[in-house]
């Protein structure tokens, strides 16, 4: 792989820490913050609704922009937002400091795939995603449960000075390893990134994206909360599990990339939602045994971000083919899309949790993901036809 991208997998560690690090802290800064835990997991949805905000918006905004400079700047800004979390000295600050530093999130990952895949071969470009989306993965083998253990043991705000500290490492990397003069299409006009706003296609891979993360994480946001008062893990267990789930994440991300490669994004997106929907189902019973919920959680990791290279290029693919004009603008939409379902599945598992108990949120989350899987049968429906037609 080019080494452009380990500057780009480095940084999205970096990002990728801060944005799942919070899940397992839920319980710390409800508690810390006097909150109740539908309220500390909406520090997840305000983030999410940062990085939806962020990503078509400052996308098309520094479409003029060199490509290297709007790197180094969003990670001056993520590293902004996280001291700003550290010095936070209520519950409103704290929200502010996160829709802030998701801002950053939302463009990095939006020309960062972008960038991903014009370094290689395009037989290999959802493997390029993979590759940087690695960083996201490992971020949750090591920076979730080692920024979850810090904030145990030293106080959530000592979590986020480490992530600062992370990302100022990640902007070290992109200084160094990130070339100047990185391919740049065209800035977009506001008609162009209008097509890509309402082409029925691309819309229907955001529905996609958004289902598919809106059903994962009605549950994944109160993971830690199950993981402890169902199951009865202690504290400390919980932080090696998250470890050991990020482990099966890091290799379902790969595994998801190569499959997409292989037999193609909605071929492969078919085969992971169903996964998806089966193990979260699986979860509503299998929590109660400390075996049967290891088990079920590991299967989770290797199923729950498999999808991510395989939604990226597929909307790259698909903004080729309608929006030649806007892929950077293509791509944000689809991080916005991410980060959307996040907010709305972590909000409903929030309503889930205060009104029926925190135990159903992994099978109203299963049916949420099948929704997704009925959407990616469309899209590939329609992909045959036109190939059928052409």
């Amino acid at each position: 792989m080019p080494i452009a991208l380990f500057a780009l997998t480095l940084s999205a560690f970096a990002i990728g820490t801060t944005e799942f690090v919070i899940v397992g802290l839920v319980p710390t800064i409800a508690q810390d913050l006097g909150v109740t835990l539908p309220s500390a997991g909406l520090l997840v949805s305000l983030y999410a609704l940062g990085v939806a905000v962020g990503a078509p918006v400052l996308t098309a905004l520094t479409g003029r922009w060199n490509r290297k400079m709007v790197l180094l700047s969003l990670m001056a800004l993520f590293i902004l937002g996280n001291v700003l979390a550290w010095m936070a000295p209520n519950y409103g600050s704290l929200i502010t400091a996160r829709v802030l530093t998701g801002l950053a999130h939302g463009v990095f990952f939006s020309i960062g795939s972008t960038i991903a895949t014009s370094l290689v071969a395009k037989e290999k470009e959802a493997s390029a995603i993979a590759f940087m989306f690695t960083g996201l993965t490992v971020a949750l083998v090591t920076g979730v449960p080692l920024g979850t253990f810090i904030g145990q043991t030293f106080g959530w705000r000592a979590t986020f000075l480490t992530v600062a500290a992370l990302g100022a490492i990640a902007l070290i990397g992109s200084v160094l390893l990130v070339p100047k003069n990185l391919k740049q299409s065209a800035p977009a006009t506001l008609r162009q990134q209008l097509e890509v706003i309402t082409h029925p296609r691309l819309l229907l891979v955001y529905a996609m994206t958004a289902v598919g993360y809106g059903g994962t994480f009605t549950a994944f946001t109160f993971l830690t909360p199950i993981l402890q008062d169902v199951t009865g893990f202690a504290p400390g267990m919980v932080s090696l599990l998250l470890l050991l789930y990020g482990v099966s994440v890091a290799t379902g991300n790969i595994w998801g990339g190569k499959l997409a490669d292989r037999i193609g994004p909605t071929s492969a997106l078919f085969i992971i939602f169903g996964g998806l929907a089966a193990i979260l189902f699986m979860l509503t019973f299998s929590a109660y045994n400390p075996i049967a919920a290891v088990i079920t959680l590991l299967v989770w990791g290797a199923f729950a971000f498999g999808n991510v290279p395989g939604l990226q290029v597929y909307v790259v693919q698909l903004a080729e083919r309608y929006a030649p004009h806007s892929v950077d603008v293509a791509s944000g939409l689809n991080i916005a899309a991410f980060n959307i379902g996040i907010a709305i599945g972590a909000w409903l598992g929030g309503r889930v949790v205060e009104d029926m108990g925190l135990m159903n949120t992994p099978w109203i989350g299963a049916l949420i993901v099948l929704g997704a899987l009925v959407l990616t049968r469309i899209s590939a429906s329609l992909d045959s036809r036109e190939l059928t037609t052409a």
